[in-house]
């Protein structure tokens, strides 16, 4: 990864930087005069006023190396050849270009850097012996080596903490989404299983309440029936509804309340019909299905008579359910056209879509659509395979 780009330093982080590469040059400046005053009695006017000017107009280059970063290396290594005091801001210009990692950039900036430094006699006249050229050589390289292993190496440290901070953003994205997925689930699941359980007890309901207001014809008697239908309705749902929030605020650790099975459609046709729906019922099934099979047998039922209810008032439905192990176990509700006229319920229109999810991972088919008589039919197909298939299974 040859292409990284380095980050924006803020203020504290570019002014000790700066201030970093300026002390590094000053005991090379302090040890040039203390030489120069050795051999020749004077430092000059250059060392005292050209030598620090050069080394500020460096140290300002500096500011914009990440801007401009060729430039401004090459500039500063071929410049603090004309200031000792400037060798900590070339130091930095080494060190800053080979952060980037392109080996053409810092070869070319290295060379320069030696190659400039040959010139830098001319400046301070000190007495050198005849044998020290390769002296003269090997440090400037020295110096370039080591600024270039340790810019490499700041490099590779930040393409690695980029990339580590890249994938903790990426887990903590995914993480999101996992959670906001999660959240979905659980709402589409809460909502399914409040209209599973209150959809069709409310239906009773106000199919009862809607038989009181319209006919005006009952006995007292049957005034009382409605009213103890609706009251003893009312309280189911309550009670429902309480299972339902129970559910939602247990902890952990308890049980939820049993759920409903094939063996409870029978109780529920019986209240359906304790609420005046004409309901027939029948059933050939053979044997027992699994819990799945069987739930979801019981809420195709239950949203049938739910749709009736709330749909079709006055109609019969006729509930039929046949199967038997290793084959389908199939259901169907039908119901006839409405035989009176009432206002229409609101509709939610997540029951059959709530329907059509459970069959779905039940594995099997369902199937809804009016009938010529202006009625309503439901079925469905539920597999139901041997149970010494699903122990092999």
């Amino acid at each position: 990864m040859n292409t990284d780009v380095a980050p924006r330093l803020g203020w504290w982080q570019q002014t000790w930087r700066l201030a970093a590469a300026a002390a590094a040059g000053i005991p090379i400046w302090l040890s040039m005069g203390a030489l120069l005053r050795a051999q020749a009695g004077e430092t000059g006017s250059w060392f005292l006023i050209g030598d620090p000017l050069v080394a500020l107009g460096c140290l300002t280059a500096l500011v914009w190396r990440r801007r401009f970063p060729l430039a401004v290396a090459l500039t500063v290594v071929i410049a603090s050849t004309a200031s000792a005091l400037a060798s900590g801001a070339a130091f930095l210009a080494l060190i800053s270009i080979s952060t980037r990692r392109r080996p053409v950039e810092s070869g070319v900036v290295g060379l320069a850097f030696v190659t400039a430094s040959q010139f830098s006699g001319g400046l301070y006249p000190v007495q050198r012996t005849s044998d020290s050229w390769w002296l003269e050589l090997a440090f400037p390289a020295l110096i370039a080596g080591i600024a270039v292993a340790v810019g490499m190496a700041i490099g590779a440290r930040r393409v690695e903490v980029r990339s580590l901070r890249d994938r903790a953003e990426s887990a903590e994205r995914e993480q999101s989404a996992r959670a906001a997925q999660a959240r979905a689930l659980e709402r589409n699941r809460i909502a399914r299983e409040m209209h599973d359980v209150l959809a069709h007890r409310i239906s009773l309901v106000a199919m009862q309440a809607g038989v009181l207001d319209h006919r005006g014809d009952l006995t007292a008697e049957e005034n009382r029936v409605l009213v103890r239908g609706i009251a003893d309705g009312s309280h189911q749902a309550l009670e429902e509804l309480r299972d339902v929030l129970g559910v939602l605020r247990a902890d952990p650790g308890r049980p939820e309340p049993p759920q409903p099975s094939l063996d409870g459609i029978p109780d529920l046709v019986a209240d359906a019909r304790a609420s005046g729906l004409d309901v027939t019922f029948t059933t050939t099934v053979a044997g027992v299905p699994s819990d799945v099979v069987g739930r979801t047998c019981y809420r195709i039922v239950q949203e049938g008579l739910t749709n009736a209810a709330k749909h079709a008032p006055g109609a019969s439905v006729r509930i039929a359910l046949e199967g038997t192990a290793g084959d389908t176990l199939n259901v169907g509700v039908h119901n006839s056209a409405a035989t009176r006229a009432t206002a229409q319920p609101p509709a939610s229109g997540f029951g059959l879509l709530g329907l059509t999810e459970r069959i779905d991972l039940a594995g099997g088919k369902l199937n809804h659509h009016r009938t010529p008589d202006n009625g309503y039919l439901l079925t469905a197909q539920l597999p139901w395979p041997h149970p010494t298939h699903e122990k092999r299974t």
